[in-house]
């Protein structure tokens, strides 16, 4: 007598390529396939079980279909890897087998199947994982540089910080600074990525401008008059509303008697 459940055994599973009206399938093995992944020089380690069939009843004389055959694996499989890396050897075989487990056709009259394992030599893997590095070093430097050369502009395109700038960088230059200014003319503040396209970046670089051009009370009084016409106009209320503001100077304090 024993206390332990009888299990039934799970049923095999079908054979690759299995079909109800159980045609005659030939398998075919490729071992040791060496194919390039995204890097040219990194590779994988391709093994590949499959099958071929005909798909027509009289079929066309063929010297050697399995080789037709192998060789139609072969490059669908060597087309997808060239997308992936080693280093996500998940994706790449989630890739290849749901390319390859579909009966796909090497001929007109010739189809076939596969399903594909993949590996990487220790060496391939080093290689893509020093790769990988060296491209997140050189990422991290081109951003740093890009960062520097935005915050150089923002000092440069402000007259008082490039002033500043000016003489902490050449005390004894000091009489050059204004050829410096005539060169930077036109020279916009640096804007974010996501402000930078279409008519955002238009107008905020046309305010920047606008801002720099306005020296004299009457000016500014000029053009908010005409600001608040305008907006008055397109029935825009609140920002009518910001400009009269604006328009309108602080309350002094009175002086006592």
């Amino acid at each position: 007598m024993t206390f332990l459940p009888w299990h039934r055994r799970a049923p095999a599973p079908p054979a690759l390529g299995a079909t109800e009206d159980q045609e005659a399938r030939h398998p075919l093995v490729l071992h040791n396939e060496r194919m390039a992944s995204r890097l040219k020089a990194v590779s994988f380690t391709v093994h590949i079980d499959g099958a071929w069939s005909w798909s027509q009843p009289d079929p066309p004389e063929l010297q050697d279909p399995a080789a037709t055959a192998r060789d139609h694996l072969r490059r669908h499989a060597a087309k997808l890897l060239r997308q992936h890396s080693v280093l996500d050897s998940a994706a790449a075989h989630d890739a290849v087998n749901a390319a390859l487990g579909q009966w796909s056709y090497a001929t007109p009259a010739l189809k076939c199947i596969g399903r594909a394992r993949l590996e990487t030599a220790p060496h391939d893997r080093e290689l893509a994982e020093r790769h990988a590095r060296r491209q997140q070093d050189l990422s991290l430097a081109h951003e740093e540089e890009l960062d520097r050369l935005a915050y150089l502009q923002q000092i440069l395109a402000d007259p008082d910080l490039r002033r500043v700038w000016w003489i902490a960088q050449f005390p004894d230059r000091f009489n050059d600074l204004g050829g410096l200014a005539t060169a930077l003319q036109g020279l916009p503040l640096p804007h974010n990525e996501a402000e930078s396209d279409g008519i955002r970046s238009d107008i905020l670089r046309f305010t920047d401008q606008l801002v720099t051009d306005l020296h004299t009370p009457q000016q500014r009084e000029l053009f908010l008059r005409v600001l608040t016409q305008t907006l008055q106009t397109l029935g825009h209320h609140s920002l009518q509303g910001t400009a009269d503001r604006w328009r309108t100077p602080p309350e002094t304090e009175s002086t006592p008697p």
